[in-house]
């Protein structure tokens, strides 16, 4: 077997995003044979990979391409630990074997709507890499007049800290005529950092909701409960890979998608409840703990 580059295995083995690798390298967290790991070093199949000391399993065949849908709830954080100890988009996701769960981009901590989480690195590296372009869908509610000529200048082009940024499109949603805050949506193919808030704020308008609806051809779900999560079928799986060119996957665990009934719906609203209490009295105890010292 010919060598690869080490950031592409450990994201075909479900370590991470190939860019989430790539700063761990520069970061010195990987190690080859024992020696420190250099950005774009290739490796073989015998070589022994380790991850902060940790060895890392070579799969001899990859597991299944496979990617979950959630219903993020504002307040809630996309890191996977937080010293805050504040509730994160990866405590109840399921557990994993032989890999982790990649979140597919981020959503700020008051942004709410579809997240993707993927067990494929390569998958995520490109669903998240600017050259497939991928579009986002948002559902926005904003407090302030908005005018013809500042959705112009939003469809045309607007010069941000970061670059010029604008929406692919802008369509306003019914309102009722007195109300101070009117709805939009909205589509860019691009993820910088709070892009939509920061592209609203330059026209002196405040986004006071804001949620993702679709990414790329994926739709939120909309009977799927606030920080609840579905498996995709493998035809969803396929139409992911088809957009940034990868193969169809052919193994899956599901043979349809889970019809979100009544029965369904109500265990998730019940596990969710449950989820939440026990993060109340965890914090409560936490707190307590911090008092005593």
């Amino acid at each position: 077997m010919a060598s690869e580059k080490l950031q592409k295995v450990l994201a075909n083995n479900g370590i991470g995003s190939r860019r989430e690798m790539e700063k761990w390298i520069e970061d010195k967290r990987v190690s080859v044979n024992g020696k420190v790991a250099t950005l774009g070093e290739r490796v073989e199949p015998t070589d022994l990979i380790r991850v902060d000391g940790h060895l890392i399993s070579r799969q001899q065949e990859k597991p299944p391409c496979r990617v979950l849908m959630l219903n993020k709830a504002e307040g809630i954080i996309c890191s996977a630990n937080d010293p805050e100890g504040r509730p994160t988009v990866f405590d109840r996701l399921p557990a994993l074997t032989g890999g982790r769960w990649i979140a597919v981009g981020r959503l700020d901590i008051n942004t709410s709507g579809l997240l993707l989480f993927t067990n494929d690195g390569e998958l995520a590296n490109r669903l998240m890499h600017p050259s497939y372009s991928i579009e986002r869908e948002y559902t926005v509610r904003i407090f302030g007049d908005v005018t013809p000529e500042m959705l112009r200048k939003l469809s045309s082009g607007i010069a941000l800290d970061d670059g010029v940024a604008k929406f692919n499109s802008v369509h306003v949603k019914n309102t009722e005529e007195e109300s101070k805050n009117r709805w939009f949506n909205v589509t860019l193919s691009e993820g910088k950092n709070r892009e939509v808030r920061r592209l609203w704020e330059s026209q002196g308008v405040k986004v006071n909701r804001l949620i993702r609806i679709r990414y790329g051809n994926i739709e939120m779900f909309k009977r799927l409960p606030q920080g609840a999560w579905l498996e995709l079928d493998l035809e969803h799986v396929n139409q992911l890979r088809s957009m940034v060119k990868l193969p169809h996957e052919t193994k899956t665990k599901l043979h349809a998608m889970d019809e979100l009934d009544h029965t369904k719906l109500s265990r998730m609203r019940r596990s969710l409840r449950k989820s939440k209490q026990h993060k109340m009295i965890s914090n409560r105890h936490r707190n307590t703990n911090k008092a005593k010292r």
